[in-house]
C-alpha cells in the first residue's frame, strides 16, 4: 500500500512539472546604426578604426574578443552595421564615436551621440522573462554633437528609419559620413 501511495504521489508531482522552459526569444535590444555613403545615400559604407566608448565608461566598447586584453585593437569597429546597448535604467544613452583612431597624423575626429528614450518592460516568457523595449523620443531621438575641442562633425546627417526599438532585426538609425 505505502509503494502505491508513494507511486501515486510521484506521478501527481511529475504530472505538475512543465518541460524544461528554454528562451529562444530575443531578450532586450540594441539599436541598430547602418553607416552610408553622404555622397551616394543608398550605398552602405564601411567605418574604418571606430572607437565607441559610452559616456563614463572608463574603456570603449570590445570588438573584437579574440585579441588580447592588451591589444589595443580589440576595440576597433570596422564595418557598416553596428549594436549599441541603451541603457535600461535611464532614458539616455550617449556615446563617444571616434573616427581613424589608429591615426598618428591628428585625423582623430571625436563625435557624440546622444539617444532620448521611453522604455517599457515586457513580458516575453516564463523562461525568458521580461525584456525592454525602447521608444525614442520623436523629434529629438537622437542627437549628435562636436568633441570638447570642436574638430569638424564627420556624422554628417542622421536619418531615423524606426523610433520603437523592439528587435535587431532591423535598422533604426542611417548614419550618413
Amino acid at each position: 500500500m505505502k509503494k502505491i501511495l508513494l507511486l501515486l504521489l510521484v506521478s501527481i508531482a511529475f504530472s505538475s512539472c512543465e518541460k524544461d522552459d528554454v528562451c529562444t526569444e530575443e531578450t532586450t535590444p540594441r539599436v541598430v546604426l547602418e553607416f552610408y555613403d553622404i555622397t551616394n545615400n543608398a550605398t552602405l559604407k564601411n567605418v574604418v578604426n571606430l572607437v565607441v566608448q559610452a559616456d563614463g565608461a572608463a574603456t570603449p566598447i570590445v570588438f573584437n574578443t579574440a585579441l588580447p586584453v592588451t591589444d589595443a585593437t580589440r576595440y576597433l569597429f570596422n564595418g557598416n552595421k553596428l549594436k549599441l546597448p541603451l541603457k535600461i535604467d535611464d532614458t539616455t544613452t550617449k556615446y563617444s564615436l571616434i573616427l581613424n583612431s589608429t591615426s598618428t597624423t591628428g585625423g582623430v575626429n571625436e563625435d557624440f551621440l546622444q539617444f532620448d528614450y521611453a522604455h517599457q518592460n515586457v513580458y516575453v516568457s516564463r523562461a525568458c522573462g521580461y525584456k525592454t523595449t525602447f521608444n525614442l523620443n520623436n523629434p529629438g531621438g537622437v542627437t549628435n554633437t562636436d568633441a570638447a575641442t570642436p574638430d569638424s562633425f564627420w556624422i554628417k546627417d542622421i536619418n531615423i528609419i524606426t523610433y520603437n526599438i523592439t528587435t535587431e532585426n532591423e535598422t533604426h538609425i542611417k548614419i550618413y559620413f
